[in-house]
């Protein structure tokens, strides 16, 4: 049972509880060797790097995940006491048939589906809210946020900077997620599995396939660790050979590592081929592409429509951790106006923060406007405003190379596969930053450092 008393630490208390002498050193040396860092890494910011990752205390780190996890869990609760099967969740959400690439209407909704979620934690008021669940296997930023943290790691030992100190990087999220792809599909050893993308989707340096690839070259070498031959490619160039088995770079594979997004992947013949084996029986998944459904916001209005019949202990969590939220419908539309400080609006399936209305950052009329157009358009939440707390961080200018710390937001990102805690992506604003914390519109990624 998740205890919802824990006293959560401030935001940046485990970074100040290092020795001031090796918290300078590490600023100081992240500066110096932040292309070193950030070579290859996803992001729009042209003036700003991180000259060190976030910190949290090893304790709280657990706790967030345990907290994600039985969240997790009452999400796919409240989704099957709705509907038993993809098909009817799809319906009940409102997406259209054939929105959803890959979805088995007849797929009955199981604890499969929870193979792999990343949470977007705000901290807010000094506690961590979970604002948006991704449940998928197409999460972005574990890339980043597992070879940021490494390298910063890295520096640090080079430099003596760990030595004697309580603080390491967290788990591998990337060693966890190949762990679970290997026990969820039940692989023998060897087995090899493709990694498709879609390198037509809105992703920096995606427009490069080649060179993307090459950048997630080392993912092969990790792989082989845990028993998996994987090769990666555009979900474009597969086929099917005449036992419906997806091939891939010249050769069958025994299963597909998902990461291309199942409402957004760019419709092509290789997608027809993964259709294709799907159908067939042919190809194992990681993941079902009807765990997608269960990220969709109006969950989150469906666990507060629940509320009364959940065990005292789980009404708790969500009132602590997880902000109000409804369905924005044209009910909602005078409180929506009259309570506008403390409300955002968001479209229930979207991400990027395309369409999130802000509450407190928009004038009355802009803000009337843009929720009457959400009520037309149908389809988005209303949820309560959680104000980031802002947290000392150290970035280094890009042009002058000159230090600077400054009180930014940011949000945490805890990857669970196989319903294990791994690493986290943090989020980080810069500054002079907006409220919205998200890749396009400059944010700052790292992984987590931490600290006994």
């Amino acid at each position: 049972m998740i205890d919802v008393k824990y006293p959560w630490p401030p935001a940046g208390q485990a970074w100040q509880s290092l020795p001031e002498q090796t918290r300078q050193a590490m600023v100081a040396a992240g500066a110096q060797e932040w292309e070193r860092i950030f070579h290859g890494r996803a992001t729009y910011n042209t003036q700003w790097r991180l000259a060190r990752p976030t910190v949290m205390t090893a304790d709280s780190f657990r706790e967030l995940n345990e907290v994600c996890d039985r969240i997790a869990q009452l999400i796919l609760d409240a989704c099957r006491r709705r509907a038993g099967t993809a098909g009817g969740l799809r319906a009940l959400l409102g997406v259209p048939q054939g929105d959803t690439r890959l979805l088995d209407e007849d797929e009955p909704l199981t604890e499969a589906l929870l193979a792999a979620y990343r949470p977007d934690v705000l901290l807010s008021g000094g506690e961590p809210r979970i604002v948006e669940y991704n449940i998928d296997s197409s999460l972005g930023g574990g890339f980043d946020a597992d070879t940021v943290i490494q390298r910063f790691a890295t520096l640090y030992r080079e430099r003596g900077l760990l030595d004697g100190v309580p603080a390491r990087p967290a788990p591998s999220l990337l060693d966890q997620r190949f762990v679970a792809i290997r026990d969820e599909l039940g692989l023998a050893d060897g087995a090899r599995v493709a990694l498709l993308m879609d390198f037509d989707a809105d992703y920096p340096g995606l427009d490069d396939p080649e060179t993307f690839i090459r950048i997630l070259s080392p993912l092969v070498g990790q792989a082989a660790r845990f028993g998996i031959d994987l090769v990666i490619a555009p979900v474009a160039t597969a086929r099917l050979d005449d036992a419906q088995r997806l091939v891939v770079d010249g050769a069958p594979v025994d299963a597909l590592f998902r990461l291309f997004v199942p409402n957004r992947v760019t419709p092509s013949a290789g997608l027809e081929a993964v259709a294709g084996a799907l159908a067939a029986g042919t190809l194992p998944m990681f993941v079902s592409a009807a765990a997608w459904l269960l990220g969709n916001k109006i969950n989150f209005a469906w666990l507060y429509e629940d509320l009364d019949q959940l065990p005292a202990d789980d009404q708790a969590l969500i009132r602590r951790y997880v902000p109000h939220t409804v369905a924005l419908t044209a009910a909602e539309r005078n409180r929506a106006l009259a309570d506008q400080a403390q409300l955002v609006a968001k479209p229930a399936d979207g991400s990027a923060g395309h369409d999130v209305l802000i509450g407190p950052e928009l004038s009355p009329a802009a803000w009337a406007d843009g929720i009457d157009a959400a009520i037309a358009r149908g389809g988005n939440i209303l949820q309560a405003y959680m104000p980031a707390d802002r947290v000392a961080m150290d970035f280094v200018q890009i042009e002058t190379g000159e230090v600077v710390t400054a009180d930014v937001p940011y949000s945490i990102a805890p990857y669970l596969f196989g319903r294990t805690g791994s690493g986290a992506l943090a989020r980080v604003g810069y500054p002079g930053c907006e409220g919205v914390l998200n890749l396009a519109r400059g944010v700052l990624m790292t992984g987590m450092l931490l600290t006994d």
